[in-house]
């Protein structure tokens, strides 16, 4: 029998928040999710969603230039519901980690009409360091303090024109920093973002100097640990409420390519194969979208006859994950136009089509 997570309990009670009140029903319990605008679990509607899915952008001069145009691109498309961003603002290394760029970089999500959902890449925090990547003397852990409060301002909202309300870690007292990491259920689907990062999950030394006051921020190691056990966390609330609600599958969404074998990997191996028991036991099918390694690529990581599943030690057998990967940095700039239709037959819960700027 399984275990009812608090989170799903919380939802529960805020699923019922939703329905006409009742005088005689106590109120909900205080660490049930707040609502601002919207209701980040919709469990009725069978209505088709379609995300614009992009990575790694703007990265450098040329792709910064050119973001406003494609913006237009997507804020055109009458079929984007959403946009979703896997991280990566900026290029990884001889790129300064500046409050200025990254206000810049707010300045134009702010231009999206629809919700933006945007997770956290290594290249905006892990990698904000002097030592091997040049990208200023920083403490990479108060640059991820700075994305969250300049990308994260409102706790359970997007970013974008039309915003829209999520569930956030956040309310959560056992991992309230990680506001980052958002869950809603639409089109009877359950996403989630988890901020995993590339640079081998931040085991990839940040090397010397750091700057004077590195001791008041979290250390690479304090850091990494309890961003481990939050996502862990997120994961298991993630397969929870799939099934709780009967959801038709799971999206989750990070910034890392968990799969990239011109990378060290060895920092993800406990989350990899915590994904494949989960998705295994579910049963569903269940879609990673990934960033990371900047050129496009669909593959199926956990089924038994693919190479990948050797990548990391005790994956598990699930052949019902697909795994995306979006293109990015110097590559050709496109978003992949992503549909979720509950209402199509088993198997293709999920179709999607790449969609260039020229």
């Amino acid at each position: 029998m399984r275990t009812t997570t608090p989170l799903v309990l919380a939802l529960s009670a805020a699923l019922a928040a939703c329905s006409p009140p009742d005088v005689s029903t106590a109120p909900a319990a205080p660490d049930s999710p707040s609502f601002s605008t919207g209701n980040p679990i919709n469990t009725g509607s069978k209505n088709p969603v379609t995300l614009a899915v992009i990575g790694d952008i703007p990265y450098g001069p040329a792709k910064l230039a050119e973001f406003p145009a494609f913006l237009d691109l997507i804020n055109s498309d009458p079929k984007v519901d959403l946009v979703v961003h896997l991280g990566d603002i900026k290029a990884g290394s001889n790129s300064p980690c500046t409050d200025e760029y990254f206000a810049t970089v707010r300045t134009l999500f702010d231009g999206f009409k629809d919700p933006l959902v945007y997770t956290p890449g290594d290249n905006e925090w892990t990698d904000c360091h002097v030592a091997s990547k040049n990208n200023g003397l920083y403490t990479p852990t108060e640059r991820l303090e700075a994305v969250r409060g300049l990308f994260f301002p409102v706790a359970g909202q997007t970013l974008g024109g039309r915003k829209m309300q999520v569930l956030t870690q956040a309310d959560d007292p056992a991992n309230s920093a990680y506001v980052e990491n958002v869950m809603w259920r639409q089109s009877e689907v359950v996403f989630a973002t988890l901020n995993v990062p590339g640079s081998n999950d931040d085991l990839a030394p940040w090397g010397m100097p750091l700057p004077a006051d590195a001791d008041n921020y979290p250390s690479q190691a304090q850091e990494r640990a309890a961003r481990d056990q939050a996502n862990a966390a997120w994961i298991d609330e993630s397969f929870a409420l799939a099934t709780e609600t009967n959801a038709a599958g799971v999206v989750l969404m990070m910034q890392a390519d968990v799969w990239d074998l011109t990378s060290a990997l060895s920092g993800y191996d406990a989350l990899v194969r915590q994904i494949g028991l989960r998705a295994a036991s579910f049963g569903k099918p269940v879609l990673l979208l990934e960033g990371d390694s900047h050129a496009f690529e669909v593959q199926r990581p956990y089924s038994a006859s693919s190479p990948l599943r050797l990548v990391h030690p005790s994956t598990p057998i699930a052949e019902n994950v697909t795994r995306i990967v979006v293109e990015g940095s110097a590559g050709r700039t496109e978003y992949v136009r992503l549909t979720i239709d509950p209402k199509t037959k088993e198997g293709t819960l999920f179709t999607w089509e790449r969609v260039p700027l020229n």
